[in-house]
């Protein structure tokens, strides 16, 4: 399997799977339409993206261009997507035409020119809510908040009057989709997988956590939440934090992501599996807006909203131990190295701030509480 396409592959984890291929010797061709909101209005070749990498400029929904990207692949990696909670609960055709038409698209053109691997893009937003414990110490896989306790400002999960604890939330967890987002990812992974096996295309997911690290578009204001503050601290602006800011999450470096990406490809028993990818720990919001002031050497106070966004959850961090296990994956970049990275590329960096336009967006809609 020499001969690799990514969808998606000239945005932000794409690009940097790129470099990881080719330097383990691979030959890649990137199929991506280079939307403006991730690439600018006037897009051009990323300057980023390895030159040795062979650009397709396409959409995915065109079947015609899908087939002409196939020819001579030995592997698919799909990426192509558009993303966000926020945004996909009011550009609802758009997030479901892109997503599930588009990796529709692709399916029906791999059934006529199959490959050897599909690797699909999935989200830890499926699993809505993560695994939580109760008093008791039962598992409870079904949490949620209640909209009059999100109006109270109430914002831990409780059961029976006694706060829940959070726990790392294994592969095996149903999903609880709470977003437009969260439900597109979850018919991409199904979908492959069904296809996959009915067509003998060994397929993978890859449920990624929060990805950060450079490339990340800044001027997004939908992409991961580290975009969004070095994007307002290059700004001199504070940081638009949901609710009180202590919400965890699963912060995972760009560089270990394309490394578990290029495993799934090579791993022969990661075939037809499902895999959470993240970093194995977790840290609040207000935790991860504090680290960056740090390394950026900004001092900007943070601004809790004290509201609630339609769609986001409390607390969601991965069990990575199925990776571990079958793919031999273990994240090597720090928490620490990783921002240090980040802000070194974040010196040479402008970012146009739309964050305050997002949030006007969604408060238009009646998506925030």
């Amino acid at each position: 399997m020499k001969n690799i396409l990514i969808t998606g592959g000239a945005g932000f984890i794409g690009s940097h799977l790129c470099d990881e291929l080719i330097d383990k010797g691979y030959t890649v061709r990137v199929l991506d339409s280079l939307i403006a909101q991730v690439h600018g209005a006037n897009a051009e070749r990323p300057v980023y993206l390895n030159p040795n990498v062979e650009l397709i400029v396409g959409d995915v929904r065109d079947k015609a261009t899908v087939l002409r990207a196939l020819e001579g692949i030995d592997a698919v990696y799909h990426f192509a997507a558009r993303v966000g909670v926020g945004q996909s609960m009011y550009e609802v055709n758009e997030y479901t035409d892109v997503n599930n038409r588009g990796t529709a698209v692709l399916l029906e053109a791999l059934i006529e020119n199959p490959v050897k691997r599909l690797i699909v893009a999935s989200s830890m937003s499926i699993y809505g809510e993560g695994l939580y414990t109760c008093e008791s110490g039962d598992v409870v896989e079904d949490a949620s908040r209640p909209l009059e306790q999100l109006k109270r400002s109430h914002w831990e999960l409780e059961s029976k009057g006694v706060p829940l604890k959070p726990i790392p939330t294994p592969e095996s967890k149903k999903p609880s989709l709470a977003s437009v987002y969260a439900l597109s990812k979850y018919d991409q992974e199904i979908m492959s997988l069904i296809c996959g096996k009915a067509y003998n295309i060994p397929t993978v997911a890859l449920r990624f956590f929060n990805v950060y690290g450079t490339r990340q578009s800044l001027s997004n204001p939908y992409t991961g939440v580290l975009a969004i503050f070095a994007s307002r601290y290059l700004n001199n602006k504070a940081p638009i934090v949901f609710e009180d800011g202590e919400q965890k999450r699963d912060f995972v470096s760009v560089k270990d992501v394309s490394k578990a990406c290029r495993l799934a490809l090579e791993v022969e028993e990661a075939a037809y599996e499902v895999f959470n990818i993240g970093s194995g720990n977790c840290y609040t919001v207000n935790e991860i807006a504090q680290k960056l002031q740090n390394v950026m050497g900004v001092d900007i106070e943070q601004n809790a909203t004290g509201e609630y966004r339609v769609g986001d959850i409390r607390h969601c961090f991965g069990d990575i131990s199925k990776a571990k296990r079958i793919l031999g994956f273990e994240p090597e970049v720090s928490l620490e190295a990783g921002l240090q990275e980040l802000a070194i590329w974040l010196e040479e960096q402008v970012a146009v701030d739309n964050v305050d336009q997002a949030k006007q967006e969604l408060a238009a809609r009646g998506l925030t509480v």
